[in-house]
């Protein structure tokens, strides 16, 4: 089915879309288990889409609890072809400061926790993508586009890096991560990243500057009220740059690789596919048993 073509991913603080009007919650179960909620499908600038908050209404999953491989396949099961995902992070630079929107176009793996699967595939079918460039470049124009036009600083390209978590980086981490040229740190959007690329969906990333890491002088002396506050500003800022992507969006077709992701991607043979994960995979594999 195709509830919707475009799909927002919200994070810490972006609990909801107060804009999205006609609302239907959506409770999807996936081979992969359950979503982090129900989705939400609602009317956006004339748009169908599909919102999710990544940790559950009320900040339920730690970041290595998200269920990312159901929230991306429950996306694919909706007809979703583009997503939008909605980070807070912290700037290991001194130009990001707090209340700057951050584009990423790379991203950088220091998660470490089995549970936190990145891939579809296994179980007698092997796939491997191409994830040279993470992010959909159409989609990084358009959230650009976007913070422009509501006036928000914003800062294209740039490498997110995600750590495991819960805990925040310690002060050698954190400047160790700035002499590798790193820009922004998260806990959550590269698993998304990946899965999205295998699902076939065009993937990018409003990466939130709430603070700067630990390394910053000033860090020690900025409050949780301070923190807190950056954060409720820059999810309102969010919800409204979202808005406006989906706008530049609405009926512009899809001209990039993304969608054909998987093409010579699959290593196995159709006829060795066994058929229980076969039928696991079917939203994003059916079109290339033949």
């Amino acid at each position: 089915m195709t509830a919707a073509k475009i799909g927002i991913i919200g994070g810490s603080g972006l609990y909801q879309m107060p804009e999205l009007k006609d609302i239907d919650e959506i409770e999807i179960e996936t081979p992969f288990g359950s979503p982090s909620d129900k989705f939400i499908l609602g009317t956006l600038e004339g748009e169908r889409v599909a919102f999710l908050p990544r940790h559950g209404r009320g900040h339920r999953f730690t970041p290595t609890e998200v269920p990312f491989r159901a929230n991306i396949y429950g996306m694919k099961l909706l007809g979703v072809e583009r997503i939008l995902s909605a980070s807070a992070v912290g700037s290991l630079q001194e130009k990001y400061a707090p209340l700057d929107m951050v584009i990423p176009d790379q991203f950088f793996d220091r998660t470490r926790a089995r549970a936190r699967e990145s891939t579809f595939f296994g179980e007698g079918i092997v796939a491997h993508v191409a994830f040279a460039h993470p992010v959909c470049t159409r989609l990084g124009d358009t959230l650009e586009q976007a913070c422009q036009a509501v006036d928000v600083k914003v800062h294209r390209g740039g490498t997110y890096i995600c750590m495991e978590g819960p805990a925040f980086s310690t002060v050698a981490e954190s400047n160790v991560y700035r002499s590798w040229g790193m820009d922004v740190i998260g806990m959550t959007n590269l698993q998304e990243a990946k899965l999205a690329r295998e699902a076939e969906i065009c993937y990018a990333t409003l990466a939130l500057v709430t603070d700067y890491d630990c390394w910053h002088p000033g860090h020690d002396a900025v409050t949780v009220e301070a923190v807190i506050e950056y954060l409720g500003k820059n999810v309102r800022n969010a919800q409204v740059i979202m808005r406006e992507a989906v706008k530049d969006l609405a009926n512009s077709p899809r001209e990039c690789k993304c969608g054909s992701a998987l093409k010579n991607a699959i290593f196995t043979a159709p006829d060795l596919w066994p058929e229980a994960t076969t039928r696991k995979l079917a939203a994003i594999i059916s079109k290339y048993r033949n």
